[in-house]
């Protein structure tokens, strides 16, 4: 992966959240995530680095079980006649299924964008 395909990836989520306070970025320690442009990018759009520790795979977590749900459920049942029909189911099983309607067990039971609402709901709450 380079430096310029993870920022186009973050610039794309900025760009669709529009993050009104400043938001935590994870990464591993990967060249992509330690040079001058992603701290320059990270900076600009008030985003916190965050960085896992050498060889502490539980860092990585949520983002492992979303490939590991992806090649599971979609990939290895399909053959893409080319990269941008693989890239754009790719894209279709992210925003259509896994953050809209996939529920998750450590979410308890709610799909991503349903406990997102729902941790805003609680935080305008007070809670």
């Amino acid at each position: 992966m380079t430096t310029d395909l993870a920022l186009q990836a973050l610039l794309m989520a900025v760009w669709r959240r529009q993050p009104t306070s400043r938001v935590t970025v994870h990464s591993d320690q990967g060249s992509q995530f330690t040079g001058r442009e992603w701290s320059t990018f990270l900076r600009q759009h008030n985003l916190e680095p965050s960085m896992s520790r050498r060889g502490d795979c539980h860092d990585n977590a949520a983002a492992e079980s979303l490939f590991q749900l992806l090649k599971r459920e979609r990939i290895r049942h399909r053959t893409y006649p080319t990269r941008d029909a693989a890239r754009q189911d790719v894209f279709d099983y992210i925003e259509m299924f896994y953050n809209p309607q996939r529920k998750h067990t450590n979410n308890g039971m709610l799909s991503p964008v349903d406990f997102e609402i729902t941790q805003q709901k609680l935080k305008e709450a007070g809670v």
